[in-house]
């Protein structure tokens, strides 16, 4: 996205906002638009209007905002505004607007600019429990997503009321997220780079580490910080899939569109993992599972001793995930992709010992770290070396770990039928 000379083009962004109380949430996300460079037009509806004014979203926007198609008729607005766009963002998206959208309806300015608009269309849901749950949603949300559009799932917590569940806006900061990353995407389709579309697959993605307990209070774990599952998860739901997210004692924020499935133990996660495979078109083992767990779990909390002598722990092994669903897989068609975070031996290089555990497990494609020296672990950035079950390895240099998760995606995608 460049304009003529050396000057940069600004990002195009629509953002309408639809009529319900989680609208004044979407001041954050126009600040964060705003603030990274993009420029950024606000087409509320009407009912939108009702819950923050016109005048809000001008002064924070710097831009003219109307809800009506026929002020300012001389300039086509209910066309040009979505022509000119590279994305259109609808938070919180309405159960009424997700219907019309659906359905091809344009009854208002936001409406009309979602049909003429030929760019990515971003959909942050946000509504009562009860509404998103009925058929008539979930088949306006299915249609629109066997478009090519992304609707990212409400969060769960507090609602209008006393009500709680499922309904919440994403965060803003999420939903923020999601927009950089499908502005990348179309950036790469613009630059003649291939960009996989997960739209109408569901994924099953595991993150962090498990804690195996002692007693109450100690545990064994390890130092896996989630970061690497849940840029997985982020990106394939900016890619359109619907992503169940196993995380193991993360404190991320839910990334948004996602649903999160919080556990605890190795046997925790099996028992998650293993229940929900068959459902899966890819499942990607993100997460560091302990090998092994004590055969006895104490009830109260182990006390020193007088004497100075230390308590052993029996320990016992846990099962194998990563091979169970390899080796269990029910269907010809889904993709298996496990992790290794290797440190190497006198005797085996790093690759060496993963191209191993990959014979090993049955999995399709290996994700290999170097940890050696504590790398990897918390970090932003991540570098690994891709191996696959036919004997090919992709070196990835280090980078973010979003990027990370868009290689391995691709990979993905592309050992799906076409």
């Amino acid at each position: 996205m460049t304009a003529t000379g050396d000057e940069p083009k600004r990002p195009s962004v629509v953002l309408g906002v639809g009529g319900g109380i989680a609208a004044y949430k979407v001041c954050d996300l126009l600040r964060r638009l705003t603030e990274s460079g993009h420029r950024v037009r606000v087409v509320p509806t009407a009912a939108a209007l009702e819950f923050v004014g016109a005048a809000t979203w001008a002064a924070l926007s710097g831009q003219p905002v109307t809800a009506d198609p026929f002020d300012d008729v001389h300039e086509v607005p209910h066309v040009r505004i979505g022509k000119g766009a590279d994305l259109v963002v609808v938070a919180p998206a309405t159960a009424n607007l997700i219907a019309k959208a659906a359905h091809g309806l344009a009854d208002d300015l936001l409406t009309n600019t979602l049909l003429t608009a030929r760019c990515p269309i971003l959909f942050a849901a946000a509504m009562h429990t009860e509404m998103w749950e009925h058929p008539a949603t979930q088949a306006n949300v299915a249609t629109l997503r066997s478009r090519g559009i992304t609707v990212l799932d409400p969060a769960v917590g507090r609602l209008t009321g006393t009500d709680t569940g499922r309904g919440r806006l994403p965060e803003p900061s999420e939903i923020f997220a999601i927009t950089q990353l499908m502005l990348a995407d179309e950036a790469s389709r613009a630059a003649g780079q291939s960009v996989a579309d997960l739209t109408g697959k569901h994924v099953l993605v595991s993150a962090g580490g498990t804690r195996e307990h002692l007693d109450p209070v100690r545990y064994l774990g390890n130092s896996s910080s989630g970061k690497q599952g849940y840029a997985l998860a982020r990106i394939a739901a900016a890619r359109g899939a619907k992503v169940t997210l196993v995380a193991a004692n993360s404190e991320l924020a839910d990334p948004a569109g996602v649903h999160v499935v919080p556990v605890t133990s190795t046997r925790d996660l099996y028992d998650e993992i293993t229940g929900r495979a068959g459902d899966a078109d890819a499942i990607v083992m993100a997460a560091a599972p302990a090998d092994f767990r004590p055969s006895d779990v104490a009830e109260h909390k182990i006390k020193k001793t007088a004497d100075g002598s230390v308590p052993s722990v029996n320990l016992v092994q846990n099962p194998d995930i990563l091979a169970t669903v390899s080796h269990d897989r029910r269907r010809t068609d889904q993709v298996i992709v496990g992790f290794a975070a290797e440190t190497g031996d006198a005797e085996h290089s790093v690759i060496e010992l993963a191209r191993t555990k990959l014979e090993r497990k049955g999995c399709d494609l290996l994700v290999v770290n170097d940890v050696s020296g504590g790398k990897v672990f918390g970090s932003d950035d991540n570098e690994a070396v891709i191996l696959d079950r036919e004997g090919g390895a992709l070196p990835v240099p280090s980078g973010s770990k979003n990027a990370l998760a868009g290689v391995i995606w691709n990979l993905v995608a592309n050992r799906w039928p076409h």
